[in-house]
């Protein structure tokens, strides 16, 4: 059941930060609740801390009280793990006692199926009724890490470590593994938040209470499903005002299909490139795996937003140099060479047989003099031709720790400490591996404030996202009126309408709503009979193109339902015949149209254009190479609708075959605003048709020079 309207951030506030807490269903023999009770003691939660069995007299060394209602005040949080059929009485029960806040870690209701839903509707109409909130049900509960406050239902290793980074799931148990990962690598957490079935408390309503908490700045999301779009963009728009980064791996791989299948774009575009697709139009940075999500969200938190692509690197390693280098290119990163000053300085420092390039490799001689790197690293930083400079911190997680060994280390990184802080430009620690940060190492890194990303692979990749959030933030803001304002909008008559029964048009009943839209078309007639496919042919003069119509018939060429470059009057009658025939074999006489008649263009580049109405985001654009290209290179770029032309634009420029557009070797090219502005009219078109269509598919659409024209073209209606 969805919430009406958002949680207010300060109602959430209040529920993340509990004075008194309550757990129903504690006892010694459920792993849960002993998780639960070690996790608030080991971090000295100072409430009071209710246990609740009306079986047993005591758990976890504790006398518990039978029930919520015999509560010597309300908690301000009832932390439920009853059996299903249980949790709406222990509700009922504790809103009876005025307890208004529960985590549900219960399982059993919508994720089980029918009977599981309803139970979830009953519960959650409930919690609405009495203004009550409810994490979950199915959810591990929450660890705000900042307040040191760890209702949560699995082990916990402390001591914790706060920070900038926040983190919400809309899983159980993978909760457990990104804490871990966050403690391992000295990543600290502001909240972490298990969902579970996102029943009340949502995704949304979460992000909106972190972009109010100052402590937080970036924001590592584990998507399962996107159930609000709208607010997420809402948000998603507020987090980049905010320079607060949003990173998402979005799980859940779907090949299109079912729903668009009968269009080439179905075979092109699934859930999964659509959300992808999606989120990066909203700036979200997308990644691919729990270690690159936990990674690339420490490195803009703690580092923010970065100036520029030009980077320099410093290590003890040329192996690692070679590693930057090749990561560096497959990211867009830049390495520029040192400038004359930073050359002649680090000669001073290098033994003689270094070489100051960049990556620079201050070599094995760290062995001898343990500031060597350090030095090379104070003038690297210096230079002006580095927007920012990579240094490469050796992690040896093996060797057991003397109080000598502890105290050089301490000292090590409180020089490197000073030297990060006053650098005049970001300094960024990596390891050479995705190693975990050895016990030793953690309070060191506490104390000094400094972040050691982990490992080069996940490193580089990571700076590779983050300077693309960083570009989306530097770009300035288009005036609304930087464009020419679009056509007006098509009014549609019953008569524009698909009949009730009606799955698919035809390409000839698809001109018609083209051309009434304005869209630029080549010209084509219907032609029943050769005769009329001759008068047809003379009239645009030869060569001319055949092709099959029918609302049953959408993939014509499949079936031998086209003939191109007709010559003659011979080969159009020819043609005429064996394309009806072919149609005759594949569906019933009356349900073939006629067959079009088109004059051939000359070569030019063919592109698909596409809108899909896509199940969470709407109505989706696609552009790409057209014609066969389109499945053979699946060279496309995806934007949700609404789009202005120079977001239209800019997905052209992302094709691999955008050169081919902007011209290749003395070949002409596009005039890319008249495409752009075509593309734009086929959106309109489609957004005017939205609470109808399913799919209105171009391709190819023909763009020569200056000249844009509709080639073929056909609709899918929704049932």
């Amino acid at each position: 059941m969805e919430q009406e309207t958002p949680i207010a951030a300060e109602r959430l506030k209040a529920f993340f930060h509990p004075r008194s807490i309550a757990v129903v269903g504690a006892s010694d023999e459920v792993r849960w609740s002993t998780y639960l009770v070690q996790n608030l003691k080991a971090s000295n939660f100072s409430g009071p801390l209710y246990l609740i069995n009306p079986r047993r007299p005591y758990a976890h060394g504790q006398a518990t009280l039978p029930t919520l209602s015999v509560l010597p005040e309300a908690a301000d949080l009832a932390f439920v793990m009853v059996p299903t059929s249980q949790v709406l009485p222990v509700v009922a029960e504790g809103a009876e006692r005025g307890v208004r806040h529960f985590v549900v870690l219960t399982a059993g209701f919508r994720e089980t199926g029918p009977q599981g839903e309803e139970r979830e509707r009953e519960l959650l109409a409930f919690a609405q009724a009495h203004d009550l909130l409810i994490l979950g049900p199915n959810g591990n509960g929450f660890i705000n890490a900042a307040a040191g406050i760890t209702p949560y239902g699995l082990p916990i290793n402390f001591p914790l470590r706060s920070g900038p980074v926040a983190v919400v799931l809309q899983s159980g148990a993978l909760a457990s593994a990104v804490l871990a990962f966050a403690q391992t690598h000295a990543i600290g957490l502001s909240l972490l938040v298990s969902l579970g079935n996102e029943g009340m408390i949502s995704l949304c309503d979460v992000l909106e209470y972190l972009l109010a908490d100052s402590t937080t700045r970036a924001v590592a999301i584990f998507l399962e499903s996107i159930r609000q779009p709208e607010a997420l963009r809402r948000l998603a728009a507020r987090a980049q005002a905010q320079r607060c980064a949003l990173v998402a791996l979005k799980v859940g791989r779907s090949e299109a299909g079912s729903r668009a299948a009968a269009a080439h774009t179905g075979a092109l575009v699934g859930d999964a490139a659509v959300n992808a697709a999606a989120l990066h139009q909203l700036g979200i940075i997308g990644v691919s795996s729990l270690e690159d999500l936990l990674t690339t969200t420490a490195l803009a938190a703690y580092h923010g937003p970065l100036p520029g692509r030009r980077l320099g690197a410093v290590t003890p390693s040329g192996g690692a140099c070679d590693l930057i280098a090749d990561r560096a290119q497959d990211e867009g990163l830049l390495l520029p060479e040192l400038s004359n000053r930073t050359r002649q300085q680090l000669q001073t420092v290098l033994p003689p047989f270094a070489t100051p390039h960049n990556p620079l490799d201050v070599t094995g001689y760290v062995v001898v003099d343990g500031t060597l790197q350090q030095r090379a690293l104070a003038i690297v930083r210096e230079d002006p031709q580095l927007d920012f400079v990579l240094n490469v911190v050796s992690v040896d997680g093996l060797r057991r720790p003397t109080p000598e060994s502890q105290q050089v280390l301490h000292n090590q990184y409180e020089r490197l400490a000073e030297l990060v802080h006053n650098s005049p430009r970001p300094i960024l620690l990596v390891s050479n591996t995705c190693i975990d940060l050895p016990a030793a190492l953690l309070p060191i890194i506490e104390q000094t404030g400094l972040h050691i990303i982990a490992g080069l692979e996940h490193g580089l990749r990571a700076l590779g996202r983050v300077l693309w959030w960083s570009e989306q933030l530097r770009q300035p803001q288009q005036p609304e009126t930087a464009e020419p304002e679009p056509g007006p909008a098509l009014t549609l008559d019953r008569t524009t309408l698909p009949a009730p029964d009606q799955r698919s048009w035809s390409e000839v009943q698809t001109r018609a709503l083209l051309e009434q839209a304005g869209i630029p078309l080549v010209p084509a007639q219907l032609a029943r009979s050769p005769s009329e496919a001759l008068a047809a042919a003379r009239h645009y003069g030869f060569p001319v193109a055949l092709k099959i119509q029918s609302p049953m018939i959408l993939h014509k060429s499949d079936i031998g339902g086209v003939a191109l470059n007709l010559n003659s009057e011979e080969e159009v009658v020819r043609a005429f015949n064996r394309i009806l025939r072919a149609g005759r074999q594949q569906v019933p006489a009356n349900a073939i149209e006629g067959i079009l008649v088109s004059p051939m263009r000359q070569a030019g580049c063919e592109l698909l254009v596409s809108v899909l109405a896509d199940q969470v985001w709407g109505l989706t654009l696609t552009v790409g190479l057209g014609g066969l290209w389109a499945e053979i290179l699946h060279d496309i770029a995806l934007r949700p609708l609404p789009l202005k032309r120079r977001e239209i634009r800019a997905m052209l420029e992302e094709l691999r075959g955008f050169p081919l557009l902007r011209g290749l070797r003395n070949q002409p090219g596009v005039n890319l605003e008249r495409l752009s502005a075509v593309i734009s009219q086929i959106a309109l078109l489609a957004q005017a048709l939205a609470p109808h269509l399913e799919v209105l598919e171009i391709n190819p659409l023909l763009a020569n020079s200056d000249q844009v024209e509709v080639l073929d073209a056909l609709i899918i209606w929704r049932h």
